[in-house]
């Protein structure tokens, strides 16, 4: 199958090229930063149309994984956001159309649950209250599933959603948590935890994320929503201890205060990936962090500068 991944230099893309090498795919990379291996590459920006469509066709299935995916930076600049974010997938889905491509698949969140009722466990049913949002950045990936829905209904263009769990692993850039407390801890520098630290992610490996991809591109995945987590919520303090403990180091950990709009986590089912793909995460949250440390340190000595990972 030919597969294009936008976005494909980045952390998660550059993982899911790996797995779909790997499964037999010929794969192209559009993106404006070289991928990390020997693919076609199309250097070309998630807001050139005509850029897309020639760097799409003939293609099988797009994955459409560019965005703006920090929320500090969302937060800074709000209308770069929705334009790279909301206006980029309907580029990107507009050239899946005149390219009559087979499948485009979206990459989206579970902060698109952050308005759901406390207490309950959601499902890709889940109905979702405009006003509830919290941030511009899950209001972006709403509109960009809405998109998704859009074209199938008007144009009859094939989806799949896939709503991510927190992923992490080698390559994932810098500024997230979980390199910022490898970084921190090795500096022998406290470990800084925004509240009370009792918010949590499900936070889900990136073989296991990758994998996933893989997986979507069964015929019972068409025009369906997968959530793809971790098997089990990740409070921010545990990350804080698992980073300090696989260091191994005498590592303070202190609070600051909580970020607005910051998602405070809730109860995500998985079971419709399990039903349908077959899919589940088996990489532990503690072994995780394991593997990524060690990464870490390896490319650190490698590299003058320290580890440089690929921008998502």
């Amino acid at each position: 199958m030919r597969i294009a991944v936008v976005g494909g230099a980045g952390f998660i893309g550059s993982h899911v090229i790996d797995h779909l090498v790997d499964a037999g795919h010929d794969v192209v990379v559009v993106d404006l930063v070289a991928p990390h291996r020997e693919v076609q590459w199309h250097e070309v920006g998630i807001l050139d149309l005509n850029g897309l469509v020639q760097a799409t066709v003939g293609c099988d299935t797009v994955f459409h994984l560019a965005a703006v995916s920090n929320v500090n930076h969302v937060e800074a600049d709000p209308v770069a956001a929705v334009e790279v974010n909301v206006t980029g997938t309907a580029m990107v889905w507009e050239a899946a159309r005149r390219n009559g491509v087979g499948r485009a698949v979206l990459a989206s969140t579970v902060w698109v649950y952050g308005g759901a009722d406390d207490g309950i466990e959601v499902d890709e049913e889940h109905t979702f209250d405009a006003t509830t949002t919290g941030h511009v950045y899950t209001s972006t990936k709403l509109a960009g599933e809405m998109i998704a829905h859009n074209y199938f209904d008007l144009y009859g263009q094939p989806f799949t959603i896939l709503r991510y769990g927190i992923p992490y692993g080698p390559r994932m850039r810098a500024e997230l948590v979980i390199p910022r407390f490898v970084c921190m801890g090795l500096a022998a520098e406290p470990l800084r935890i925004n509240g009370n630290g009792s918010q949590f992610r499900k936070y889900v490996y990136i073989d296991d994320l990758a994998r996933a991809h893989v997986l979507a591109l069964s015929d019972e995945a068409e025009n369906e929503v997968f959530n793809l987590e971790g098997a089990e919520p990740i409070t921010i303090l545990r990350v804080a201890e698992a980073v300090r403990d696989t260091l191994d180091r005498d590592v303070a950990i202190e609070r600051v205060p909580a970020r607005p709009g910051d998602f405070a986590g809730r109860a995500v089912s998985g079971a419709k990936a399990e039903r349908i793909l077959g899919w589940k995460p088996t990489v532990s949250f503690e072994d995780g962090v394991r593997r990524y440390v060690e990464w870490y340190i390896a490319e650190a000595e490698t590299e003058p500068a320290g580890p440089r990972p690929a921008e998502a």
